[in-house]
Protein backbone atom coordinates (compact mmCIF):
# COMPACT_ATOMS: atom_id res chain seq x y z
CA UNK A 1 0.00 0.00 0.00
CA UNK A 2 2.94 2.35 0.73
CA UNK A 3 4.23 2.12 -2.87
CA UNK A 4 0.54 2.68 -4.25
CA UNK A 5 0.82 6.18 -1.88
CA UNK A 6 4.30 6.72 -3.96
CA UNK A 7 3.50 5.55 -7.53
CA UNK A 8 0.14 7.08 -8.43
CA UNK A 9 1.32 10.49 -7.17
CA UNK A 10 4.69 9.87 -9.37
CA UNK A 11 2.35 8.75 -12.47
CA UNK A 12 0.23 12.00 -12.20
CA UNK A 13 3.48 14.29 -12.21
CA UNK A 14 5.23 11.99 -15.22
CA UNK A 15 0.88 12.61 -16.60
CA UNK A 16 1.15 16.22 -16.52
CA UNK A 17 4.85 17.01 -17.60
CA UNK A 18 4.23 15.04 -20.79
CA UNK A 19 1.09 16.92 -21.48
CA UNK A 20 2.73 20.55 -20.32
CA UNK A 21 5.35 19.27 -23.22
CA UNK A 22 2.85 18.26 -25.76
CA UNK A 23 0.84 21.84 -24.93
CA UNK A 24 4.00 23.45 -25.32
CA UNK A 25 5.57 21.70 -28.76
CA UNK A 26 1.86 22.41 -30.04
CA UNK A 27 2.42 26.41 -29.06
CA UNK A 28 5.49 26.68 -30.75
CA UNK A 29 4.49 25.52 -34.18
CA UNK A 30 6.07 21.67 -33.69
CA UNK A 31 3.07 20.70 -36.13
CA UNK A 32 2.78 23.73 -38.28
CA UNK A 33 4.77 21.70 -41.49
CA UNK A 34 3.83 18.64 -41.37
CA UNK A 35 4.19 17.90 -45.63
CA UNK A 36 7.36 19.75 -45.79
CA UNK A 37 10.06 16.81 -44.37
CA UNK A 38 7.94 14.46 -46.76
CA UNK A 39 8.38 16.60 -49.70
CA UNK A 40 11.78 17.73 -48.80
CA UNK A 41 13.19 14.51 -49.03
CA UNK A 42 11.98 13.78 -52.49
CA UNK A 43 13.97 16.70 -53.61
CA UNK A 44 17.06 16.63 -55.62
CA UNK A 45 19.45 19.25 -53.80
CA UNK A 46 23.15 17.50 -54.93
CA UNK A 47 22.40 17.93 -58.24
CA UNK A 48 21.04 21.21 -58.05
CA UNK A 49 24.25 22.10 -56.14
CA UNK A 50 26.04 20.68 -59.54
CA UNK A 51 24.15 22.76 -61.71
CA UNK A 52 24.44 25.62 -59.60
CA UNK A 53 27.95 25.20 -59.78
CA UNK A 54 28.43 24.72 -63.46
CA UNK A 55 26.32 27.84 -64.06
CA UNK A 56 28.69 29.86 -61.61
CA UNK A 57 31.85 28.22 -63.60
CA UNK A 58 30.62 29.72 -67.14
CA UNK A 59 29.12 33.03 -65.90
CA UNK A 60 26.06 32.24 -65.85
CA UNK A 61 25.26 32.28 -69.41
CA UNK A 62 23.29 28.86 -69.26
CA UNK A 63 20.56 27.45 -67.05
CA UNK A 64 20.66 24.24 -67.31
CA UNK A 65 17.53 23.42 -65.13
CA UNK A 66 15.15 25.82 -67.59
CA UNK A 67 16.02 23.61 -70.63
CA UNK A 68 14.08 21.19 -71.72
CA UNK A 69 14.08 17.64 -72.33
CA UNK A 70 16.47 16.59 -74.84
CA UNK A 71 18.12 19.62 -75.39
CA UNK A 72 21.79 20.16 -74.74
Amino acid sequence: MTSLAFLVPLALLLGAIALAAFLWSLRSGQYDDLDGAAERILLDEENDRISDQSNASDGGKTDRRAAGPGSS
